[in-house]
């Protein structure tokens, strides 16, 4: 039977987490004309996810399209790449184990394709669920954690908005992904600290060089829990602080190599001034404001962001080195 689309969940000790999103898709409706199946990757978990997703197995409505793999090496941008290498479907949609979607969103994750043939990828109209409140103008970094409302109407991300979908509820065309990311991306994401998220930016950043749209699907709709300790200012301060330093290597892939040299300066220039203008507006609320702290570390991030990232093209240049001789003792 060929398979059309795809759902993948990469999980690193998702057990408590996935049933939830286990359970949403197996109450999904509308796909009657789809041949879909779900593909858990485990990424190196140490809990009971493998014996979940095999209880899940055993009741799940469609013999056999509900898959298990395991991924030893950490990283969500491994996770992902096996997924896409496993994947039956020619359409492949992320799903974190966070990530709760409505009934629908398989039907209109499917649909959408068929009638935007040139969407090389398109992202989800994602709303948070959170344990706690979260803090005080937190809208103004709730993108950071991939909460994404762009409005009712579906929308084409132009490459001169530099803008794009978060990876969570993100649809891939499996060819437009094969013939345009790398085997392995530059970034990895919480693999060590200071970890550089951005993955999924790189991903789809190639794959609208290659030349494919990238859209915002309303349609598909995902509710994204936020446990307690994502809010707290430890874990925010450092997710800011990674996506800033993450962000030269993001900003060179949208510009022409020629243009590399200008837009250095053209960024340097800007962070400053928005550190600058940051700290005059926020002087006396820096420290205290949570919200305005984060931004902070973001701009500063920023600035500091190529020194930093040379120094990570060398340790990835000579990693990728020694990957090739291994692989050569053994073949």
């Amino acid at each position: 039977m060929i398979i059309q689309f795809t759902v993948a969940i990469c999980t690193y000790n998702g057990a408590a987490r996935l049933p939830n999103v286990l359970n949403q898709l197996q109450n999904q409706v509308g796909t009657e004309g789809i041949s879909w199946e779900v593909l858990v990757v485990d990424n190196n978990s140490t809990d009971t996810t493998k014996q979940i997703v095999q209880q899940y197995q055993n009741i799940w409505h469609h013999s056999g399209q509900l898959r298990y793999i395991f991924e030893p090496e950490q990283g969500l941008a491994i996770a992902r790449q096996h997924a896409v290498a496993e994947a039956r479907g020619e359409l492949i949609g992320f799903l974190d184990d966070d990530n709760i979607p409505t009934q629908t969103w398989v039907k209109n994750a499917y649909s959408f394709a068929q009638t935007h043939p040139r969407a090389g990828a398109y992202g989800s109209r994602i709303s948070g669920e959170f344990e706690i409140p979260p803090p005080d103008n937190f809208k103004r970094i709730a993108a950071l954690l991939a909460i994404t409302d762009r409005g009712a109407k579906e929308l084409l991300y132009r490459p001169e908005k530099k803008v794009l979908p978060p990876g969570a509820g993100l649809v891939v065309r499996k060819q437009a992904w094969l013939e345009n990311v790398p085997e392995r991306c530059f970034l990895q994401g919480r693999v060590r600290e200071p970890y550089l998220p951005g993955e999924d930016l790189e991903a789809l950043l190639h794959i609208q060089r290659g030349g494919w749209e990238i859209w915002y699907n309303p349609e598909m709709q995902i509710t994204h829990q936020i446990p307690h300790w994502r809010l707290k200012k430890d874990y925010l301060v450092n997710l800011c602080r990674g996506i800033g330093l993450s962000r030269y290597h993001t900003r060179m892939l949208s510009v022409k190599p020629w243009q590399i040299p200008l837009m250095f300066w053209v960024y340097l220039l800007n962070d400053t001034r928005k550190i600058l203008l940051h700290l005059y507006k926020y002087r006396s609320s820096v420290k205290s404001d949570l919200i305005a702290a984060c931004e902070l570390e973001l701009f500063i991030g920023s600035l500091l962001s190529p020194s930093y990232t040379w120094k990570e093209y060398i340790k990835y240049y000579f990693r990728k080195q020694v990957r090739s001789q291994e692989n050569l003792i053994s073949s």
